[in-house]
């Protein structure tokens, strides 16, 4: 699916936020990369689940024609700092469902990247029909989950010990979900 581009102006910065276009594909790429590196809230350590320019072109373009799926980016300047996708299942049991996700680069971070990165996917969201929104979050990941709770989600259950990070302890995932 694709939206319409909207602008946004945060103390002093200007981004913009639209559907992802194959010629992001590229720059997608080295993002991803980049944004597993910044942070431990991801799934991924650098590298791991490497998608290279061709996969990310078939991913946008399975989005763009999918009424399920939204594949967003947020623009600075021309460059991509940060992304999100909401995507849909085809079983029709599930077909009322979307799992989101979001990444913004650590530069980038207190601006509403993100925040407004949610705003779009939840609007689009609500106009496509969608009943609820699933995510996942790092328990340690406090910002997020009041974001989130903010926004309407509410904490469906806790994956204890769920992943091990860095410094070779267990943390649990926090499981959302946002009802419509």
């Amino acid at each position: 699916m694709v939206i319409n581009q909207q602008i946004y102006h945060v103390k002093g910065l200007q981004y913009i936020i639209r559907s992802a276009a194959a010629s992001d594909a590229g720059e997608l790429s080295h993002l991803r990369v980049q944004l597993d590196g910044e942070t431990e809230n991801l799934d991924r350590e650098p590298g791991e689940g490497y998608m290279d320019k061709a996969n990310f072109e078939v991913l946008i373009q399975r989005d763009t024609e999918s009424k399920r799926n939204l594949f967003l980016v947020a623009v600075v300047h021309n460059e991509i700092v940060g992304f999100s996708r909401c995507e849909g299942n085809e079983l029709k049991r599930f077909s009322r469902k979307v799992e989101f996700g979001v990444c913004v680069a650590k530069e980038h971070w207190g601006y509403g990247i993100g925040k407004e990165l949610l705003q779009q996917s939840i609007l689009w969201a609500d106009y496509a029909g969608i009943k609820k929104m699933t995510l996942n979050v790092l328990e340690t990941n406090k910002k997020a989950i009041d974001l989130y709770e903010k926004s309407g989600f509410e904490i469906e259950g806790v994956l204890k010990n769920d992943k091990v990070l860095s410094d070779g302890k267990f943390y649990s995932t926090v499981v959302m979900g946002r009802f419509v």
